[in-house]
């Protein structure tokens, strides 16, 4: 039988139940701005009956009903869409930091301001044209030396730019490896949390949403994946790693690298193993630092060693007018003061490398004859050695524009004495020196008799920079070389002392077989002044304008990419976020229809239980005898 004071207790139940309805809109609506919170709904239930069916009851009419009550509270969700998010944030992330960082680089080249390198370069080619035919004046010599003042100074200044935005990078990315440790211990305990409250039975709701926001700020950062099937091991992996598996985690580390200059390595905190990053704002940043900005300095380095290489070239050749002759009008610095090259690279105090930038053949060359041989060159790479065959019908053109175009990080030209030069370029891998040859072999007889480099044919007379004393292979009598130059030229180069000091040994005229020049011979001058446009560069063959001109293009067309990228990843992830808001997002009026549905219970329950007091009232009170 139903107890006398059973009405009491569903009155009560109810207003427990509305009670907590009323409590969770108000959860909602303060939680309404905050980000990552996803509305929460109240499950209301009946009560259980007080008589099971199948057993012994009373003559009811059917089961009697003891209330409502609470079931459960829980998130509104769409799984699919928040695992969509998590997947979308990545992109996002990546091309956010590429966006950023390529705006720097294109403020960095500042064109097609007065101050930028290329418009120095155009006024230090004028000044040379303007010596050429005042080769006389001291006025004209002092312009020529300041304009080579004022364009050291701007390579040095864009060298010093792009260094400090890989220096910003560097810091970006030990940062973001500090974030996401501590990303992975928020995680962490969250987990645990988490996996307490459900073993009671509850629903950890805000804690949920924690998670999937630090979830998300992670995936910002790089690239993961999410299971949560297993309730008990909330799991994060990437690249098929794992980040974090319920309570276990594991950390990344920024170890620096000294084949890198000093740079920092992803890794594995336990194992030491490169992390392998794919997407969000740490692959991006690493990205940027070891290709983009590395390629960058590389080029302007490239680009300062050859406009250095030839200027000094023709300078070197001329006189000035106190008669002085070899002088170089830029001072370039070696890695290594052995003036063979040898270099002592494992640190164990013995030589055994040799670092040669540049090797010039003792033979003068016509560009147009044939060669009228057949062999293969084997020059290094950046993954081995690259092969280049040469045939009886190829010209010394040929040859040289087959070295320049087969990607070996060795290129050639002809010097201005029709001598073949080789040059080393930068190089591809970390490891490997920039601007040093490593191999140089023949098989056949181009580069031993015909241009006067190597001593012998074959591995047994090749170039090997893996050995002390590697320039024994080369042949004597006319043949030059010179040792790598210090890394990163563009940052130390500098205009000759003594030219500064004493402006009449700017060389302008070449003189006349090996003689003095008079004082108005100003063809050196002019050789150097047609650098501006002659195809000076090496490996394409390109003149130095046509080389700024491809320099900034790329560097604007880059920015240009990773600015529509980000803005359709933008679009993409606001579209997401706006179909989450729609689900999850809380709705003040929906909110508020709620309230009063709640209020309206609520007063009912206190109605019914007022009137439940009566009753019991009348039969307490007013029948007695």
């Amino acid at each position: 039988m139903q107890s006398t004071f059973a009405g009491i207790e569903i009155g009560k139940r109810s207003l427990v139940a509305h009670t907590q309805g009323l409590t969770t809109i108000g959860h909602n609506l303060s939680n309404a701005s905050v980000e990552g919170y996803s509305r929460q709904r109240i499950q209301l239930g009946t009560f259980d009956p007080i008589y099971a069916p199948g057993l012994n009851r009373e003559a009811t009419p059917g089961q009697i009903g003891q209330g409502v009550t609470v079931e459960s509270i829980t998130r509104v969700q769409d799984q699919i869409l928040e695992g969509r998010i998590i997947s979308q944030a990545n992109g996002k992330g990546y091309w956010e930091a590429r966006d950023k960082y390529l705006l720097m680089v294109e403020q960095v080249y500042n064109e097609p301001k007065e101050t930028s390198v290329r418009s120095n370069l155009d006024k230090f080619w004028e000044a040379w044209q303007d010596l050429s035919l005042r080769p006389e004046e001291g006025a004209s010599r002092q312009a020529v030396i300041e304009r080579g003042r004022t364009l050291v100074g701007s390579i040095q200044n864009q060298y010093s730019g792009l260094k400090d935005v890989r220096d910003m990078l560097e810091l970006e990315v030990t940062a973001g490896v500090d974030r996401i440790n501590g990303i992975l211990t928020d995680i962490s305990n969250l987990n645990e949390q988490i996996v307490k409250v459900k073993a009671m039975g509850d629903n950890p709701n805000d804690l949920l949403d924690r998670r999937d926001l630090l979830t998300k700020k992670l995936s910002g950062l790089m690239d993961i994946s999410v299971d949560n099937r297993d309730p008990d091991e909330f799991t994060i992996t990437t690249g098929g790693f794992h980040l974090i598996q319920g309570r276990v985690v594991s950390y990344l580390a920024a170890d620096p690298d000294p084949l890198n200059e000093g740079y920092s390595t992803v890794k594995w905190d336990k194992t030491g193993e490169e992390v392998n990053l794919i997407g969000g704002k740490l692959a991006s940043f690493v990205e940027l630092r070891d290709k983009d900005l590395r390629s960058e300095i590389q080029n302007l380095d490239m680009m300062t060693i050859n406009f250095v290489d030839m200027v000094n070239e023709n300078h070197k050749a001329g006189f000035g007018l106190n008669g002085k002759t070899g002088l170089e009008f830029f001072n370039e610095y070696p890695f290594v003061n052995n003036v063979s090259g040898n270099y002592d690279k494992n640190g164990d105090g013995a030589f055994d490398s040799t670092y040669i930038f540049r090797i010039t053949g003792s033979n003068e060359l016509n560009g147009r004859a044939e060669i009228g041989l057949r062999g293969t060159m084997q020059l290094n790479g950046s993954n081995g050695n690259t092969l280049i065959d040469y045939y009886p019908t190829d010209t010394v053109d040929d040859v040289v524009k087959r070295i320049n175009l087969s990607g070996s990080e060795v290129v050639a030209r002809l010097d201005r004495n029709g001598r073949l030069q080789l040059k080393a370029s930068p190089s591809a891998q970390r490891e490997n020196p920039d601007f040093v040859i490593r191999r140089i072999e023949d098989d056949g007889q181009f580069l031993t008799g015909y241009a006067g480099i190597l001593i012998a044919s074959g591995a047994d007379g090749a170039f090997n920079s893996n050995t002390a004393d590697a320039v024994t292979s080369l042949r004597g009598n006319g043949l030059d070389f010179s040792v790598a130059p210090v890394p990163h030229p563009s940052g130390w180069l500098e205009v000759n002392k003594t030219i500064i000091n004493d402006p009449g040994s700017l060389a302008a005229g070449f003189g006349i077989n090996g003689h003095i020049s008079n004082p108005g011979d100003g063809s050196a001058a002019i050789a150097i002044a047609a650098l501006r446009n002659n195809d000076v560069m090496v490996g394409s063959n390109r003149s130095f304008d046509e080389y700024f001109s491809s320099t900034i293009a790329n560097a604007g067309l880059k920015g240009e990419a990773a600015e529509r990228a980000l803005k359709t990843e933008e679009l993409i992830m606001k579209d997401l976020e706006s179909m989450r808001e729609s689900v999850s997002g809380v709705s003040i009026d929906e909110e508020l229809s709620q309230m009063i549905k709640f209020q309206h219970g609520y007063n009912a329950a206190s109605r019914f239980i007022s009137e439940i007091d009566k009753m019991l009232d009348t039969i307490i009170n007013r029948m007695g005898v």
